[in-house]
């Protein structure tokens, strides 16, 4: 998880204001612009891997995979792509090292990488004017950093689905999140999406994010989402011990109260129902908030083609795992802006960033909608104003498979709701 802060330091917030006034005014060359040259483009992806907390291997392998594709074709737009790993360790050291060797190694470009410490890796790239393309959503400083090109509305977009989905389906909800600032935000989030539907809000139960023993807050999960006759629900929103909690939420459920249960994408994947019993996972019947269409959609055969002939081998690279998704998604918009540039330009960080600060929308092969980062494209979400993309998916467990929810939204754009909501701590 990571700390949704209110703004942006005063430090930062000036360098990332000047990055973008040179960004659009078209100043002079910056430290690390050369990544482009000698007919390579050199890009970076970083992610947690072989942590005690959360891991997405899937990420950079993900980028591998990309690359051994795209150079097979001859490269992008007539240059040959080198993809940089790293992992960020999820220590906010990690982070940091990650962004100074793409600084190094004179990167135009991180793509589709996860990092909970957004401070730690986005102040050096801004410094250096590299854009951030596609991160997977858990910094705030994704959605604050003029750098920064999500492509997802990240936490915020799937919690306010999440509330909305429940909201429908339950009189009373209980949310179990993690003990932390970031988490602090999670419940206001939720209950977003609750007012749509005149839900009463989420009563809030912390919980340590590391923890092995959810006994205590599966009880009171249970005590605490009861709504007289109405069935209640239960969401829990705790990354990869979310499997640990409902664990304990089953085995505490003897008296069959059956509250519906929820998550949301990140927390749930198709590999985690696998992992814990596929039909009898303690996820079954899960509602799901998504940000993309479920993983059988056949707009995803591109991503496992590409998978299936330059991934083999690899376990982590994983076509149900919304990391891979991310990346997947990231990588194509990369390819698709440096596709803009004139035969034989050179491509530099600085001209990446400017083509998609000024370009026209991105498609993204209907995984998302268009994507854009111009001016006029940003939203008035409070603390949120890179937020380009507010779709959310409603999917369900069932039959050990995560589908489309039967009867609700295929999807839904959370932008107005969000813009409504209150700042998130």
């Amino acid at each position: 998880m990571t700390e949704w802060r209110r703004t942006a330091s005063p430090t930062r917030t000036l360098v990332a204001t000047a990055m973008g006034a040179c960004l659009v005014a078209g100043c002079g060359a910056l430290p690390g612009d050369p990544g482009g040259s000698g007919g390579t483009i050199t890009v970076m992806t970083f992610a947690p891997m072989d942590t005690k907390a959360t891991n997405m291997p899937g990420m950079p392998g993900m980028a591998k995979a990309y690359e051994a594709w795209v150079n097979s074709k001859g490269g992008i737009n007539g240059h040959k792509l080198r993809v940089l790993t790293c992992n960020e360790k999820n220590t906010p050291t990690g982070a940091a090292d990650c962004a100074r060797k793409a600084i190094d190694e004179k990167a135009v470009a991180v793509v589709g990488s996860y990092s909970q410490h957004g401070r730690a890796f986005m102040a050096p790239l801004e410094a250096e004017g590299i854009p951030f393309i596609g991160g997977y959503g858990v910094s705030s400083e994704e959605f604050q950093s003029t750098l920064s090109y999500p492509v997802n509305g990240g936490q915020p977009v799937l919690l306010a689905g999440a509330g909305h989905q429940l909201g429908k389906a339950c009189s009373q909800v209980a949310i179990v999140r993690p003990d932390t600032l970031a988490g602090d935000s999670m419940p206001i989030l939720l209950n977003a999406g609750l007012k749509l539907n005149k839900a009463p809000e989420a009563n809030d139960i912390r919980a340590a994010e590391d923890s092995a023993d959810y006994i205590a807050q599966a009880r009171e999960a249970l005590a605490n989402s009861t709504g007289g006759k109405d069935r209640g629900c239960v969401t829990a929103v705790l990354g990869e011990r979310t499997e640990t909690f409902f664990d304990a939420f089953r085995r505490e459920d003897s008296k069959h109260k059956n509250p519906q249960i929820s998550s949301v994408l990140g927390s749930v994947s198709q590999a985690v129902v696998d992992r814990t019993g596929g039909r009898e996972s303690p996820f079954e019947g899960a509602y799901v908030a998504s940000w993309y269409p479920v993983s059988t959609d056949a707009l995803w055969e591109p991503m496992r083609k590409v998978i299936a002939e330059h991934a083999f081998g690899n376990d982590a690279v994983d076509p149900d795992d919304s990391g891979t998704q991310t990346t997947w998604i990231a990588y194509t918009v990369l390819s698709e802006t440096l596709k803009r540039f004139k035969s034989g330009e050179d491509v530099t960080a600085r001209k990446v960033a400017r083509m998609l600060n000024q370009g026209d929308p991105v498609k993204t092969g209907a995984l998302t909608p268009d994507l854009s980062w111009r001016y006029k494209d940003m939203r008035a979400v409070a603390g949120f104003p890179r937020m380009v993309n507010g779709r959310v998916n409603f999917q369900v467990v069932q039959s050990g498979r995560l589908v489309a929810q039967q009867g609700g939204e295929p999807s839904m754009d959370m932008t107005e709701t969000l813009e409504q909501a209150p700042r998130a701590a």
